[in-house]
């Protein structure tokens, strides 16, 4: 059937395909202290070589990394993210795919009344720019630095739309490229808390079209960590100044983030 979305399962299998080959493809048996026997023909660790690692079959492994309706244990879980080398974030990546609650998930279930105190908390943080994104980082408030210094778009918009798509947003950033990495890894690593919700593979199949650049950093299957980065703002006297982009979970709901710059020196005055 052309043109409509993938099942679900279907979806889960090919996340699941296509990031723990990934993470096979950037180890070598060097690094993880195994010996080379003959010519390889393929970059990264074969599949015998991650379930040694991991203490499983290599019929059990290939199973996992085809997305097959088998099952998988915390335990198991455990060994393969040992195997791999995969840090927190990606280690919670890999439970989330198979369907498992990774260790320490945040809980669900803000307080209602925080949704009519939105504006309230963003203005609270003036003169630092600060904003709130639901879990489809539609933008529900933005204080007026952020829209200054950032170009964040008004609360309806995607805050991730118009950062890939927006010449004004691109130009806010002195390195925006790198800029973009850290958030399309973001992307990835929070919307597999939600793996049923189709929302995202519409987001990813329009965006993904619409910026090349997108739609290679979803092809690598990098996730990335939500706490915080260092980023470079340009203002528009040309100066660029570091700050650190912190989100933050508003009451520990995971579907409200409250995302501040903070600036390591003064940045210009204005005119």
């Amino acid at each position: 059937m052309s043109g409509g979305a993938k099942p679900v399962e279907e979806t889960r299998r090919d996340m699941i395909r296509h990031f723990l080959r990934s993470r096979r493809a950037a180890l070598t048996p060097e690094i993880v202290g195994l010996p080379v026997y003959g010519r390889r023909g393929t970059p990264g660790l074969r599949r015998e070589e991650v379930a040694l690692l991991a203490g499983v079959s290599v019929s059990w492994y290939t199973w996992l990394e085809q997305g097959r309706d088998i099952k998988v244990s915390a335990q198991v879980l455990e060994a393969v993210s040992a195997a791999l080398r995969l840090d927190d974030v990606e280690r919670a990546h890999l439970y989330r795919l198979t369907g498992n609650s990774p260790p320490s998930a945040p809980a669900d279930g803000a307080p209602e009344r925080l949704v009519g105190r939105l504006d309230e908390i963003v203005d609270g943080w003036l003169p630092t720019p600060a904003f709130v994104t639901d879990r489809y980082w539609n933008v529900l408030a933005v204080n007026e630095a952020a829209v200054s210094v950032l170009d964040v778009p008004e609360p309806g918009r995607n805050h991730l739309f118009a950062f890939f798509l927006d010449p004004g947003a691109r130009e806010r950033y002195a390195r925006w490229t790198d800029a973009a990495r850290h958030l399309g890894a973001r992307f990835r690593a929070e919307s597999a808390r939600w793996p049923d919700d189709r929302e995202f593979d519409r987001m990813v199949g329009e965006l993904a079209l619409a910026s090349p650049l997108f739609d290679r950093m979803q092809r690598e299957h990098d996730v990335g960590a939500q706490a915080a980065a260092v980023v470079e703002i340009r203002f528009p006297d040309g100066r660029a100044v570091s700050c650190e982009h912190t989100t933050l979970l508003l009451a520990g709901n995971p579907d409200l983030r409250l995302n501040l710059l903070i600036p390591f020196e003064q940045p210009p005055e204005p005119d």
